[in-house]
C-alpha cells in the first residue's frame, strides 16, 4: 500500500468561516477589484468594500426574510457575478447555500427541496423561478424565491422597506442585477442591523456546513454532500501558497464553469483569499469572446474546452491551406514539452533533449504560430488548469510546448474538488500532480485511491449508511477510482472501479483511456467503450457537428447533417484512424473491435451528460442498449 501526503501550511482557528476570506481580504484593501462584471460590451470592476457592501445588504434582506443561522437556502442559475453576491449573502447571514443546476428539472428541485429544506431561493430569472415555485407546491411547502432579475411578480421580501420608496440607499456596487441591486438597498434600508448581521456571520465556525452540494443522482435520489466552512477556508489559506504562480495577487481569471459544481467555487474561494479578480461567463457560447476581451491571467476549464479551441485553430489551418504546417508545430510543441518532462524527472538521453532542427523550429513557431492559439486564450493565459475529467497527454504536452502550461488536478464532489494538482515547477503530464497542502492520498491493496485531509466532506446529509460507507476502517474517502502514486508521490487515474469492464474472456479492460484517444479525433464528440460480458471490445462514438460542417467545407464537399455524417464514409474513416491510434496503445484483447457512430450527440439536455459535461456511462448504456446489443449480432 502506497501513500503521499503534502504538509498543511496554516491551522485555522475553529471559529473562523469562509465569509471571513471576503472579511480579511476587505481588511487589506478595499478599492483592489475583486470581480469584474460584463454589462453590455465592457467589463466593469467592482471594488472589495462594494461588493462587501452588497453582500451585507442582501444578508439583511434574508435575516429579514427570516433566515437564521444554519438553515439553507437554494441558488439555482447559471454561472454569473450575482451567484457570487448570493452565496456570500447567505454565509454572512449564517445559512448554508444549495445549489442547484439551471437545468434541473422541476422533480429534482422538489427531492432538493425536500432533503434541504430550504425555504428560501435564488432564481436566476422567470423560468429558474416558475421551476422552483412548481417544485414547492409539490410538496405543499411555502418557498420564498427571490431573483437575480427583476421577476414578474417581484415584491417585496417580508420585513423589508417597500421597493418603491424613494428613501433607499443606491447600493455602492452599481453593476448589480435589478433584482439584487433593489434587494441589498431594501435590506440596507430594513430594520436589521450591522450588528446582527455580523452576530449571524460568526455564529459558523470551521465545523459548520457552509453547503449541500448534491450529486447527479444518476444511479438514485441525489445525494447532499456536506461542505463545511472548513473545507473551503482551509483549501483557500493552504493551496494558494502551493500554486502562488498561477493564483498570484493581481491577477484575473473568468470563470465560466457551473458554480452549482464544487469545483468552480472552491477555485473562486481560493480567489478571493488570494486577491484575484474573478470574472464570469455563463457558458461555452460566449467564452471565446469574453476571453478574448477579459484576458484572464489563468483559466479553469476542463479537457474538452481545449479539444474544441485545438480543433478549432486546426480547422483554420486547414481552410488557410496549412494543415501540414499546423501538424509540424503541434508535433514540435509535444516534443519540446516531452523533454522537458523527461528531464523533470531526472532522465538523460535522447528522451530528454530536444533535437536541433526542432529546437530553431520551435523558436520559428514561437514567433508565427503559437501566439494565435495564446490569443485564443485572451493573449495573458500562461497557466491553464484542468479538471473533472480526463485530460489527454498529447493535449498537454501541446499547449504547453506553445506556452500555455497546462495543469491537471484531480478531486471528487466529496474532497471538495482539488485534492491533487500539478504545480508549474512540478508537474508530470499525464499524472493529476502530488496531494494538495493537508492532503494525503493511499493506494488500496485492489488499486483503489484513498483520500483524507482538509477537503474531505463531513459526510452526506441525512444519509449516516451512505456516508459510513464511504469511509474505511482508517477514516480515509473511498473514491471509486483506479490508480497509482509513483516514487515522487505523483498520481496517475488509470479508472473507475464501477467502470472496468470485464469481457466473456475474462479481460480486465479500463474503457477511460481508450475512449481519451479516440476523442482525439477532430470530428468525434465522445466515445463510450463497451464489452461487459461480451466477447470482445466495442464502442460507441458521437459526432462533433460543428467540426463535421468544418470538415466537409474544408474538403469541397456538400453540407451533411450529423445524421447523414454517421454513414458517410470519409467521416467514418477519420473515425477509424482514431480507433485504430487507441488501439496501438494497448492488446489485442483490450483494442477496439467493432464501433458505430450514432446520428445524435450526448448532451446535458439529453440526460448523457452533467452540467460539468462529464459523461453519464450509466445512462448512455441503459439508452442505446440497442445499438450496443447490434455490434454483437453482426
Amino acid at each position: 500500500m502506497r501513500e503521499a501526503s503534502t504538509m498543511l501550511r496554516t491551522q485555522l482557528d475553529s471559529g473562523y468561516n469562509t465569509s471571513q476570506l471576503l472579511v480579511d481580504r476587505l481588511a487589506r484593501g478595499g478599492g483592489a477589484p475583486i470581480h469584474c462584471v460584463k454589462r453590455g460590451d465592457s467589463w466593469v470592476d467592482v471594488s472589495t468594500a462594494a461588493f462587501t457592501d452588497t453582500v451585507r445588504g442582501v444578508a439583511k434582506a434574508l435575516i429579514a426574510a427570516g433566515l437564521a443561522p444554519g438553515e439553507s437556502v437554494a441558488i439555482m442559475s447559471r454561472t454569473r457575478y450575482e451567484w457570487a453576491v448570493a452565496e456570500q449573502a447567505i454565509w454572512f447571514a449564517g445559512g448554508v447555500s444549495v445549489p442547484i443546476y439551471e437545468t434541473s428539472s422541476a422533480y429534482q428541485v422538489e427531492w432538493i427541496l425536500r432533503d434541504s429544506g430550504a425555504r428560501l431561493a435564488f432564481a436566476e430569472d422567470d423560468a429558474r423561478a416558475a421551476v422552483l415555485r412548481s417544485a414547492a407546491a409539490a410538496l405543499d411547502v411555502d418557498v420564498l424565491v427571490l431573483g437575480f432579475d427583476a421577476l414578474d411578480d417581484d415584491a417585496p421580501a417580508p420585513g423589508l422597506a417597500s421597493r418603491d420608496s424613494g428613501t433607499t440607499p443606491v447600493p455602492a456596487d452599481a453593476v448589480s442585477s435589478p433584482g439584487i441591486a433593489v434587494l441589498a438597498a431594501a435590506g440596507h434600508a430594513g430594520a436589521v442591523t450591522d450588528a446582527a448581521v455580523e452576530a449571524a456571520r460568526r455564529s459558523r465556525g470551521l465545523a459548520d456546513v457552509a453547503t449541500l452540494v448534491y450529486t447527479s443522482g444518476t444511479t438514485g435520489r441525489p445525494k447532499g454532500c456536506m461542505m463545511t466552512h472548513g473545507n473551503f477556508a482551509e483549501i483557500a489559506v493552504n493551496l494558494v501558497p502551493h500554486m502562488r504562480e498561477v493564483v498570484a495577487e493581481g491577477s484575473r481569471t473568468l470563470m465560466f464553469l457551473p458554480l452549482a459544481h464544487v469545483l468552480a467555487r472552491a477555485v473562486q474561494q481560493c480567489c478571493v483569499f488570494a486577491g484575484v479578480t474573478v470574472g464570469h461567463t455563463s457558458g461555452a457560447a460566449d467564452l471565446l469572446g469574453d476571453l478574448r476581451d477579459f484576458r484572464p491571467d489563468f483559466l479553469l476549464a476542463v479537457p474538452r474546452i481545449f479539444e474544441k479551441i485545438r480543433a478549432g485553430a486546426y480547422a483554420k489551418a486547414e481552410a488557410a491551406g496549412k494543415a501540414g504546417l499546423f501538424l509540424e508545430a503541434e508535433r514540435v510543441a509535444i516534443a519540446v514539452s516531452r523533454a522537458r518532462d523527461a528531464r523533470a524527472r531526472g532522465l538523460t538521453g535522447p528522451a530528454a533533449r530536444v533535437k536541433p532542427l526542432d529546437r530553431a523550429k520551435h523558436a520559428v513557431f514561437n514567433r508565427v504560430l503559437y501566439p494565435k492559439l495564446r490569443e485564443v486564450l485572451g493573449g495573458r493565459a500562461r497557466y491553464t488548469i484542468s479538471g473533472a475529467s480526463e485530460l489527454n497527454t498529447d493535449l498537454a504536452h501541446f499547449f504547453r510546448g506553445a506556452g500555455v502550461v497546462l495543469l491537471e488536478g484531480y478531486g471528487l464532489t466529496e474532497t471538495t474538488a482539488p485534492a491533487t494538482v500539478n504545480m508549474p515547477a512540478n508537474t508530470r503530464v499525464g499524472s493529476v500532480g502530488i496531494p494538495v497542502p493537508g492532503t494525503t492520498v493511499r493506494i488500496s491493496a485492489n488499486g483503489e485511491v484513498l483520500i483524507r485531509g482538509i477537503g474531505v466532506f463531513a459526510g452526506y446529509h441525512a444519509n449516516p449508511d451512505a456516508s459510513a460507507e464511504c469511509f474505511d476502517e482508517d477514516g480515509f474517502l473511498r473514491t471509486g477510482d483506479l490508480g497509482s502514486l509513483d516514487e515522487d508521490g505523483f498520481l496517475t487515474i488509470t479508472g473507475r472501479r464501477k467502470d472496468l469492464l470485464v469481457t466473456a474472456g475474462g479481460k480486465n479492460v479500463s474503457p477511460g483511456p481508450l475512449e481519451e484517444l479516440v476523442r482525439n479525433s477532430r470530428l468525434v464528440s465522445q466515445a463510450v467503450v463497451v464489452g461487459e460480458g461480451r466477447p470482445f471490445i466495442a464502442a460507441l462514438v458521437t459526432l462533433d457537428a460543428e467540426e463535421v460542417r468544418v470538415f466537409q467545407r474544408n474538403r469541397g464537399a456538400v453540407p451533411i447533417d450529423p445524421a447523414e455524417a454517421a454513414s458517410d464514409p470519409a467521416v467514418l474513416a477519420q473515425v477509424q484512424a482514431a480507433v485504430d491510434a487507441a488501439n496501438a496503445t494497448v492488446s489485442r484483447a483490450e483494442a477496439i473491435r467493432k464501433f458505430v457512430v450514432l446520428d445524435t450527440d450526448f448532451t446535458e439536455a439529453s440526460g448523457h451528460l452533467t452540467p460539468s459535461l462529464k459523461l453519464k456511462r450509466s445512462a448512455v448504456l441503459e439508452s442505446h442498449r440497442a445499438q450496443i446489443d447490434a455490434l454483437y449480432s453482426r
